[in-house]
């Protein structure tokens, strides 16, 4: 039996970039060609799981122009897909390099009001695409109009389906989430730090939280991500600290979801858990070399990966 990975994404975005040269009020700016990517965190785990060469089912929330604009990023890319349609427009970000300072300017803008009848529809499609021993990834934040606990849901689902559930996202559907059933759990340390219910968490303080979190909740992995600083890895009888290489960060945007990719890929290819986020951290840091959407790529990541392993064995 095949494993698959499914990822979901309920509040996608399509994600402009252009670039300017110098931005000042009032006046017209002359941008470049936007180039336009797929994005929200489930279609960029999708995404960078097809740039290092594996394949997913990418589920998501689309309506409108927009939506449509979003499934033929994805066709283009050769990403399975199932898009569950809605009647708001699925959004579009901004973000703006001015290139004589080289400072990036990203604009969000909230999703589209999901209703109570598209996000049932979209349960039902989960349900019948999950198989026993599928990895479920779920990233990214609630659209407006969504109940805080629908990850609950999606949690109840995987685990009728014993699929592995691996959590991505943040504020109060965090909170709610980490209630249920999960596999996998990726936070950073300010999102770690909500859950643990204190204002920030010392080098010092976080192996004994992380340690009491899995105590406290029905979770086998807990990733920490650390940013510049690499992953900490907690499960039931294992820590450990898995340093990021230093490169030249160019952007940040999508380093979390790549790290969840490299991960998942890792799993799916039979690695250990310490070898999982040693991946995982390849990738992460593999996508901040390169400029706006691009998310990892697996030459970057394996010669990363090689390093990673080297410092540990040393």
């Amino acid at each position: 039996m095949h494993k698959k990975i499914v990822t979901l994404t309920l509040n996608p975005v399509i994600d402009k970039s252009v670039t300017v040269a110098g931005i000042s009020p009032d006046t017209k700016l002359r941008c470049t060609q936007p180039s336009y990517d797929a994005g929200g965190g489930g279609i960029n785990v999708s995404r960078a799981i097809k740039k290092l060469g594996e394949e997913s089912l990418c589920m998501y929330l689309a309506g409108g122009p927009t939506g449509e604009h979003l499934k033929q990023i994805l066709v283009k890319a050769g990403i399975d897909q199932i898009a569950v349609p809605i009647k708001g427009w699925t959004r579009d970000n901004l973000a703006v390099t001015d290139t004589t300072t080289n400072l990036q300017y990203r604009f969000g803008v909230p999703g589209p009001v999901v209703e109570k009848e598209e996000w049932e529809t979209l349960l039902k499609k989960l349900e019948e695409n999950l198989e026993e021993g599928d990895y479920l990834v779920v990233s990214g934040k609630l659209p407006p109009g969504m109940p805080d606990d629908f990850y609950v849901l999606v949690a109840e689902i995987a685990k009728r389906k014993k699929t592995l559930f691996v959590l991505d996202t943040s504020g109060e559907a965090l909170v709610k989430t980490t209630k249920s059933k999960i596999f996998m759990l990726k936070p950073n340390l300010g999102e770690l730090s909500s859950l643990c219910g204190v204002t920030s968490i010392s080098a010092m303080e976080l192996e004994p939280l992380a340690k009491k979190f899995l105590e406290e909740h029905d979770c086998e992995i807990l990733v920490v991500s650390l940013g510049p600083k690499g992953a900490l890895l907690a499960t039931k009888d294992l820590i450990e600290h898995i340093p990021a290489p230093t490169v030249l960060q160019k952007s940040t945007i999508g380093a979390g979801d790549s790290m969840v990719a490299g991960m998942i890929i890792s799993l799916l290819n039979g690695k250990t858990y310490s070898e999982m986020v040693s991946y995982g951290v390849a990738c992460g840091t593999a996508a901040t070399m390169h400029e706006g959407t691009q998310l990892c790529n697996k030459e970057d990541a394996d010669k990363l990966y090689k390093w990673i392993l080297g410092q540990k064995n040393a």
